[in-house]
């Protein structure tokens, strides 16, 4: 640990260069756009408006789902936010490879200013979202919506600790890269996404595979966590004919708090995996 404490202070001593490097990601991506920021929202947005209109009316489930859209927009958001930093500081230390080599700087700077770049983009998403919510749906604010900032800071140190994992060894193997855009692909389907939690855990097939344990390792998945809580402190439980006659769970802030302290142990693990390596990013063939 004091090893560790040691590594952040240093990374706080460049944090002028932390910053520099924050604001080149957040130029260069809408480098020559018109629209800039425009074009982090558009993608979900029009996922969710395709996802919507062929679930609607291809679906007995969808059809009767008055509020469809917010639910896969309020997972769409943080799916997004997670697909897109993870790929980005995937590449994020071998774009900046001939500087690592000239000049010396903390090197988990680098896959961290990605993954703060793309966390301002995701919080101006979530503006986008509560104007759609509160002005276009009318949906009232839960008291619950007190807890959205937790699942924030769970998923910051989620995507912040995939970026220094998958970012450091892209470095030796870069088969990686092909992996996570693989297992991404497969996320969009496997996560409850364009279906809730709720239709996972009460499938026959899912209640009686292995005992029951896969619909409760489906729920242990933080990202799964993290969906789920984020549709239900924001959003009114879906009718029980929406769920064939099952009530949805309700909110647990006990989940929530788990996934803050998972998340946490995995930043300092990864952070930790990251430094035990970054020195030996040079020595790359």
């Amino acid at each position: 640990m004091r090893q560790l404490t040691a590594e952040l202070a240093e990374v706080w001593r460049f944090r002028a260069l932390f910053l520099q490097l924050v604001r080149r990601d957040l130029k260069v991506r809408y480098k020559n756009s018109k629209l800039g920021f425009v074009w982090s929202i558009a993608p979900p947005l029009m996922q969710v408006a395709c996802i919507t209109f062929a679930f609607k009316n291809a679906t007995t489930f969808a059809a009767k789902f008055d509020s469809y859209s917010a639910y896969v927009l309020a997972a769409m958001i943080p799916w997004t936010y997670f697909q897109t930093a993870v790929l980005d500081s995937s590449q994020s230390i071998l774009m900046m490879y001939g500087v690592i080599r000239k000049v010396y700087m903390p090197r988990e700077i680098i896959p961290l200013a990605t993954s703060v770049s793309n966390f301002i983009h995701f919080a101006m998403s979530w503006l986008v979202f509560f104007a759609y919510l509160v002005f276009y749906l009318r949906a009232p604010l839960l008291p619950t919506l007190v807890w959205f900032p937790v699942l924030v800071v769970a998923q910051f140190f989620l995507v912040t600790a995939a970026s220094l994992v998958v970012s450091c060894l892209n470095v030796f193997y870069e088969d990686v890269k092909y992996i996570v855009t693989v297992l991404f692909n497969l996320g969009l389907f496997v996560l409850p996404i364009m279906y809730l939690p709720e239709q996972v855990l009460h499938s026959p097939t899912m209640r009686h595979l292995w005992g029951g344990w896969a619909a409760r390792i489906y729920m242990w998945n933080p990202l799964a966590v993290l969906i789920s809580g984020y549709r239900k402190c924001m959003l009114e439980p879906p009718h029980p004919s929406v769920l064939g006659g099952n009530a949805a769970s309700p909110f647990d802030p006990g989940s929530v708090l788990g996934i803050l302290g998972v998340s946490f142990v995995a930043l300092v693990l990864s952070y930790a995996f990251f430094n035990a390596r970054k020195w030996r990013f040079v020595e790359r063939p």
